[in-house]
């Protein structure tokens, strides 16, 4: 019995290789290959979907005043968050997987002083959320694999972990959106 050992550093290079000719193998040994590709499809566009729904759930309510307005002195603006997501999915996904030609000034999301109305943010996130979840269902499962560098992005050496990390990144700030709202809504 094959066993995967995970140190502080990653996987195993050994385990890694056993895994990566295990999958490579395809038609040729290996039949769940593509059940496997489209689980994590599947898994990967429900959890961005998932992602959206929560964000507009919290900010669905909020006046365009609130969405921009920082509910204390330190910290961001639930549009500026939103900025932000819009932003880091472009870059790391739309422009160095997709290929998009994006653009990024990753300063600008946070300090914009002439933000967009509360409606253009949102729809340009959910552009960038429809962007992402067409790029993952165009991945064959050896597109996982593909290596990956992006600027300000050395965890992430491959494209599963790119959509992983990004997906995760974005939940975070819905969580501290979810708090802002709140904090926005006693105001």
């Amino acid at each position: 019995m094959f066993e995967l050992r995970v140190s502080p550093k990653g996987i195993n290079p050994a385990a890694l290789e056993f895994i990566q000719l295990t999958l490579r193998m395809g038609a040729t040994g290996f039949s769940s290959m593509p059940k496997m590709n489209e689980t994590v499809v599947a898994g990967l566009t429900g959890y961005y979907e998932f992602i959206a729904a929560q964000l507009h759930k919290w900010v669905g309510p909020l006046s365009n005043e609130q969405f921009w307005r920082k509910p204390y002195n330190y910290g961001n603006s639930v549009g500026h968050l939103v900025l932000h997501m819009t932003g880091n999915l472009n870059y790391y996904i739309g422009s160095r997987v997709a290929e998009t030609g994006y653009v990024r000034d990753r300063d600008h999301e946070f300090t914009d002083k002439q933000p967009p109305p509360k409606e253009d943010a949102l729809r340009a996130f959910d552009l960038a959320i429809a962007m992402v979840v067409a790029t993952i269902r165009k991945q064959s499962a050896e597109d996982w694999g593909k290596a990956y560098t992006a600027e300000r992005e050395p965890e992430a050496v491959d494209r599963f972990q790119i959509f992983l990390r990004c997906a995760g990144h974005a939940y975070h700030h819905v969580g501290q959106i979810v708090y802002l709202s709140r904090e926005l809504a006693r105001a």
